[in-house]
């Protein structure tokens, strides 16, 4: 039998709560008799408590169902049932907290694949504007990246001008930046537990074999794809070696592996930030937007804004909360 609860009977802190799932409307909460099966969304973020979860259902202005909760390392996740409204998106940006739906989402109960973008996504900088600043050539090649990845720029056109204005760079220099990679906060603890749920994990990017080969054998990562510098005597030649990796590429190989490791596409997630990553990110069952410029986080369905990579973990553990 339903009952009603006032708004105080609940503890700031959601872990605390009890008697799920609640309708939750204004300053009135009632138990409710409800299975929400696999559909429904989710919010997450460190500072997610009753008063931020109230604040959003009030300007939501509609009441909402809380099927359940549960944390993933410091990250607070609340699903609710139904269809996400269109406008609550953009009142979770305005509170902080990051959203995404859980319909037609890949399951962590059976084996998936993960590919990700590699600069400024599975690590915090973009190494070849990295190497530009130690070859004193940084304004030049970063206006050049910027351009490209805001889409003003045809991909390989921009790489082809950036990596020929490092000409004479020394190894040395890609060697420091190697083994100094600044790894992008919860990418280990994402690419351990998917490990754990039989996932393969790779990296599809449009920067340098150098450094993706680097993560590939420190993670344990199933492949790994990107652009290959041309060496000669120590020093970088200014040009590719191979098959430019754009976004037609990048797209093409998560069908490919998806393929060869015997994944249905329903069980593949891409994550990335740049516009050479929205074909990748359209193909994939879940492509996620990871802090990305303003053109990707627009078109993506789903995107984490305000999260770690730990927030991607925290989207797909949601399949394990499902029913059905």
């Amino acid at each position: 039998m339903a009952y009603t609860l006032s708004y105080n009977d609940l503890s700031e802190n959601i872990e605390e709560w009890q008697g799920l799932p609640l309708s939750l409307s204004g300053c009135e909460v009632m138990p409710l008799d409800y299975h929400a099966g696999k559909t429904g969304w989710i919010l997450y973020s460190k500072k997610l408590n009753k008063t931020i979860l109230s604040t959003f259902q009030n300007e939501l202005g509609m009441p909402i169902v809380i099927v359940s909760f549960w944390k993933i390392k410091t990250l607070m996740v609340v699903r609710i049932a139904g269809a996400m409204p269109k406008k609550a998106r953009h009142i979770a940006e305005k509170l902080e907290i990051d959203i995404a739906s859980i319909d037609k989402l890949p399951s962590l109960r059976s084996a998936g694949l993960l590919v990700m973008d590699m600069d400024s996504t599975a690590i915090t900088i973009e190494c070849i504007d990295e190497i530009a600043k130690a070859h004193g050539v940084g304004e030049k090649v970063t206006k050049i990246t910027e351009q490209a990845m805001r889409g003003e720029m045809d991909f390989t056109t921009s790489l082809r001008k950036r990596v020929a204005a490092l000409a004479g760079t020394d190894m040395q220099i890609l060697d420091e930046i190697r083994n100094n990679l600044p790894l992008t906060a919860g990418l280990t603890f994402l690419v351990k537990q998917l490990q754990q749920h039989n996932w393969h994990i790779a990296i599809v990017s449009g920067g340098f074999t150098y450094f993706a080969d680097h993560l590939k054998n420190t993670l344990s990562l199933t492949q790994v794809h990107a652009n290959q510098l041309g060496v000669v005597k120590g020093k970088l030649s200014g040009r590719l070696k191979g098959q430019i990796i754009d976004a037609k590429y990048k797209a093409k190989a998560l069908q490919t592996m998806a393929t060869e490791l015997n994944i249905p596409i329903t069980q593949t997630v891409a994550i990335g930030d740049g516009a050479n990553d929205l074909k990748m990110l359209k193909v994939a069952e879940l492509g996620v937007a990871y802090h990305g410029k303003p053109k990707v986080m627009e078109k993506a369905k789903t995107a984490i804004k305000f999260a770690d990579l730990t927030g991607l973990y925290c989207i797909l553990s949601a399949s394990l909360d499902s029913e059905g």
